[in-house]
């Protein structure tokens, strides 16, 4: 029997099957009740100017919500613009970097970044510590750079880390995208935490929102002001400037701002960062626990400190992986594959606070069922 006639006949009992199948690492699960707030507010919310209090009183509201969950220090603005994290990469090359920055490169979207600073014709040569996927460098402190470019959660293989100011000069940059909502952290030791909302906030991409500290302000206002040709649609400059008004230089995508504003506030409204990143503790402890009790799986993370409590990445010994993916698919169990560009032999199953623990629980029963069935 063929491998793809076998699993179109495995069918997981459905007394197995999670109350929701979406696992996806981004875009993210959206809870049922945001996106009925959504339809209900559809009419008077949606297609409407966001010039206007309508938007801009959202705006404001989720501008203040990531203020309060992350319970920014005094002088610590929210900033927001269009173009999600790839885009605020950009925006940071022309904005936030004054000459060199230093990167901690361990997977995929954090190598993204010290190749787009590398490409700049304006910058000196970044200078890149690198480590093995399944691992994370440590930032050095180094008086030629101006800022450290560090990642709170490495979406593609599932390492988290600490965040720590490497020097006292230096701006602290963090890509908090996967980490943001759902990892502890203290923002003291950041200047400026960015992220998209398609993953802990629940929502969908496009966006980006950025916490910066009175350092960074500094310096975004000082560049933009300098001779430094910058693209509008890149000028942090701009962009602070249009968030201190609760808007965007240009059109968002309503609906996105509309489900963080109600991710971030249910949040918040539950007991906040320490609720939420419990809640991903726990999914985290079932889906470690059982990967590491099973003959045929294992942590892709050799570490337990830097594992993720939000992006879980479990290698496969003996079984196809993505055979295991592909029953679950057919039984709506969905976006467990591995990141592409990683190549193991492994499912990635998101942890975000939106997915509750008891969904992560079974889950795991469900790939018992199919390892059994395969």
């Amino acid at each position: 029997m063929s491998s793809v006639a076998q699993t179109a006949k495995i069918t997981i009992p459905p007394d197995l099957l999670p109350e929701d199948g979406r696992f996806g690492s981004g875009p993210s699960r959206i809870r049922p009740d945001a996106a009925a707030a959504l339809a209900a507010a559809a009419n008077n919310f949606l297609g409407t100017s966001h010039r206007k209090s309508t938007v801009k009183d959202v705006v404001h509201r989720l501008r203040a919500g990531v203020a309060e969950l992350f319970s920014l220090p005094d002088g610590y603005e929210v900033a927001l613009g269009n173009g999600g994290t790839t885009g605020f990469w950009d925006a940071a090359v022309f904005g936030l970097i004054e000459s060199r920055s230093q990167h901690l490169s361990f997977g995929a979207f954090s190598a993204k970044f010290a190749a787009g600073v590398a490409g700049a014709p304006h910058l000196e040569a970044p200078e890149i510590i690198s480590s093995e996927p399944g691992t994370h460098p440590e930032a050095v402190a180094n008086p030629t750079v101006d800022a450290y470019a560090l990642t709170h959660n490495e979406t593609s293989t599932g390492v988290s880390m600490e965040l720590h100011r490497p020097a006292a000069d230096g701006l602290v940059l963090v890509d908090a995208t996967s980490g943001a909502g759902g990892l502890r952290f203290d923002a003291a030791e950041t200047d400026v935490y960015y992220f998209a909302p398609q993953k802990c906030l629940a929502a969908d991409g496009g966006l980006w929102l950025a916490c910066c500290s009175p350092a960074a302000v500094e310096r975004i206002e000082r560049i933009a002001a300098s001779d430094r040709w910058i693209p509008p649609f890149l000028d942090l400059g701009i962009a602070l400037s249009s968030s201190r008004k609760d808007e965007t230089y240009n059109t968002p995508a309503l609906a996105t701002v509309f489900l963080a504003v109600h991710q971030v506030e249910w949040i918040n409204e539950n007991g906040g960062l320490e609720w939420a990143a419990s809640r991903c503790d726990q999914s985290a402890d079932i889906i470690y626990t059982w990967a590491g009790s099973r003959s045929f799986t294992t942590p892709f993370v050799a570490d337990p400190a830097i594992r993720s409590h939000v992006v879980a990445t479990i290698d496969f010994d003996g079984v196809s992986a993505d055979e295991v993916a592909a029953v679950l698919r057919a039984n709506g169990i969905v976006d467990v594959e591995s990141y592409r560009a990683l190549g193991r032999n492994q499912l990635r199953v998101a942890l975000f606070p939106a997915i509750p623990p008891s969904d992560i629980a079974a889950l795991c029963g469900c790939i018992d069922y199919v390892v059994e069935s395969l």
